[in-house]
């Protein structure tokens, strides 16, 4: 059990990391580029929208808090020994699923909503790729979350 928890506060971690190096391309978005000192703005080069790095901030640090919320309730929900296996790394693929497609969907006109073209824009092959990854994880974070939940409940 303690494996697992250290697995998932790990990727946790760096998952809430990579979440905080979008809010410096939010930075960059929002003002321009990095300030030196107060007044001082150097231009950095960054892709994407102000707001897609919002979300990509904001929904980081919701996903590795999501991680370490599960490691923590971990050892209280009665799964068998596959099934916690299961749970563990479901919960990992989720946040990281989720990581790729917010940085994705800010390279991709399609904002990684679909495989093919929509109507914000054309699709590429990191749209596609961040779209793959967070459509199976939206499934699977839905199963792993009821059947948690049943088997919480079932116990009490």
């Amino acid at each position: 059990m303690e494996r697992y928890q250290k697995l998932m506060i790990g990727n946790a971690f760096l998952v809430i990391a990579i979440s905080m190096f979008a809010g410096f391309m939010l930075g960059f978005g929002l003002i321009g580029g990095l300030e030196i000192y107060p007044g001082k703005i150097v231009e950095m080069p960054y892709y994407g929208t102000a707001e897609g790095w919002a979300r990509a901030h904001s929904g980081g640090l919701t996903n590795g808090l999501l991680i370490l919320a599960v490691a923590w309730a971990l050892p209280m929900i009665p799964l068998s020994d596959r099934m916690r296996n299961i749970t563990v790394w479901g919960f990992i693929y989720v946040g990281w699923a989720n990581t790729v497609f917010y940085w994705a969907g800010n390279a991709s006109a399609s904002r990684a909503l679909s495989f093919g073209d929509n109507p914000l824009g054309a699709s590429n092959l990191l749209g596609i790729v961040g779209f793959g990854m967070a459509f199976v994880g939206a499934l699977l974070i839905i199963w792993l979350l009821c059947y948690a939940a049943l088997k919480a409940l079932r116990s009490a």
